[in-house]
């Protein structure tokens, strides 16, 4: 049975988005969005799609979270031997999409990605919760696997290979950092008339400008 989504819209109502409004740096826009986001979404506000293509120029999307942005990129933290791995090994270049519904905003990011130095994904995978360092190791990430049991098991065999001792980061798994060359800010306005700031990076300094809804 087909449910008929046609009709579904909402309209939106957002503070204005001006050109004389917006800093030269992007980033800083994105840091005042980001800190505004977390506080409406929550635990989501850092969640973003993350697109990259194959060897065949195929596209393939995903949900990751942000774990982190300055003025260098915006990282975020993977097994470099899963599908997105892969993908960036071979065309380091990708795009990523926030969306922050109740805000009504959208922030979208395209770049060339470049691993994060050892000592960055040490001190993040230190950071984290024992069961997600195990995870790391436990999760052969995109490799198909008989059932669950299979992931269980391996699970209790870290557990106890590492029980009472500090769990070393794996070597496969570690950051990648999206270097920014074009930053767009979306607010939904009503009647669909939304403002739409698009930043690119050219001759060493970012240029702004406002496109069609």
């Amino acid at each position: 049975m087909t449910r008929n989504i046609a009709d579904i819209r909402r309209d939106y109502e957002g503070g204005r988005l001006e050109e004389d409004m917006v800093p030269s740096r992007p980033m800083e826009l994105f840091d005042e969005w980001m800190t505004l986001a977390l506080d409406a979404e929550g635990e989501d506000g850092n969640v973003m799609t993350l697109a990259t293509v194959d060897s065949q120029g195929l596209p393939h999307a995903r949900i990751v979270l942000l774990k982190g942005y300055d003025d260098r990129g915006l990282v975020f933290y993977t097994n470099y031997h899963s599908h997105k791995g892969s993908e960036l090994a071979n065309v380091p270049h990708a795009a990523m999409v926030f969306w922050w519904p109740s805000l009504g905003r959208q922030v979208r990011i395209e770049g060339q990605v470049e691993q994060v130095s050892s000592e960055e994904s040490d001190a993040y995978f230190n950071s984290r919760p024992r069961a997600s360092q195990l995870g790391a190791w436990v999760a052969t990430q995109s490799v198909v696997i008989p059932d669950r049991l299979w992931i269980e098991e391996r699970q209790h065999r870290f557990e106890q290979a590492y029980e009472g001792q500090a769990i070393p980061r794996p070597g496969h798994w570690g950051g990648y950092r999206v270097v920014p060359e074009m930053i767009e800010f979306w607010q939904g306005q009503p009647s669909r008339l939304h403002d739409r700031i698009r930043y690119e990076y050219r001759d060493d300094t970012w240029h702004a400008f406002r496109l069609a809804p």
